[in-house]
C-alpha cells in the first residue's frame, strides 16, 4: 500500500522553527508533485507549499511567504518544509499530499494523503 508519514510536528512558542518531513512508503517522491496542506478545527484544508516533480518550482501562498520553504531531500527520498517565524494563526494539523503533473490548489486534486502531524505556535 503506498503510504505517506509526517513527522516534525510539535509546540513552539510564536516566532519560533519546525521542520516538518513527508517520507514514502513503496514509492518515489520525486516522480510526483508533492504539497503540504493545513487544516485548523472547524476550516477548509488550506494549501501551504508545494514543489514541482523536478524541484525545480515551488509555490507558496501569500500567508506564508518568506517564512516557510519546501525542499527535496532525494537520498532520504523525503520532502520538508522548513517553517520559521511561526505565528498563533500557523496552528493546524500539517500534512503532505502527491498528484502527477503540476501543482494545484485544490485539496481535492491530490491523493494518498498521510496522517497527519500537528503543529501549536502557542506561548
Amino acid at each position: 500500500q503506498l503510504q505517506l508519514v509526517e513527522s516534525g510536528g510539535g509546540l513552539v512558542q510564536p516566532g519560533g522553527s519546525l521542520r516538518l518531513s513527508c517520507a514514502a512508503s513503496r514509492f518515489i517522491l520525486d516522480n510526483y508533485v508533492i504539497a503540504w496542506f493545513r487544516q485548523a478545527p472547524g476550516k477548509a484544508r488550506e494549501g501551504v507549499s508545494c514543489i514541482s516533480s523536478s524541484g525545480n518550482s515551488t509555490y507558496y501562498p501569500d500567508s506564508v511567504k518568506g517564512r516557510f520553504t519546501i525542499s527535496r531531500d532525494y537520498a532520504k527520498n523525503t520532502v520538508d518544509l522548513q517553517m520559521n517565524s511561526l505565528k498563533p494563526e500557523d496552528t493546524a494539523t500539517y500534512y503532505c499530499t502527491r498528484r502527477f503533473g503540476v501543482c494545484l490548489p485544490q485539496a481535492s486534486e491530490y491523493r494518498t494523503w498521510g496522517q497527519g502531524t500537528q503543529v501549536t505556535a502557542s506561548s
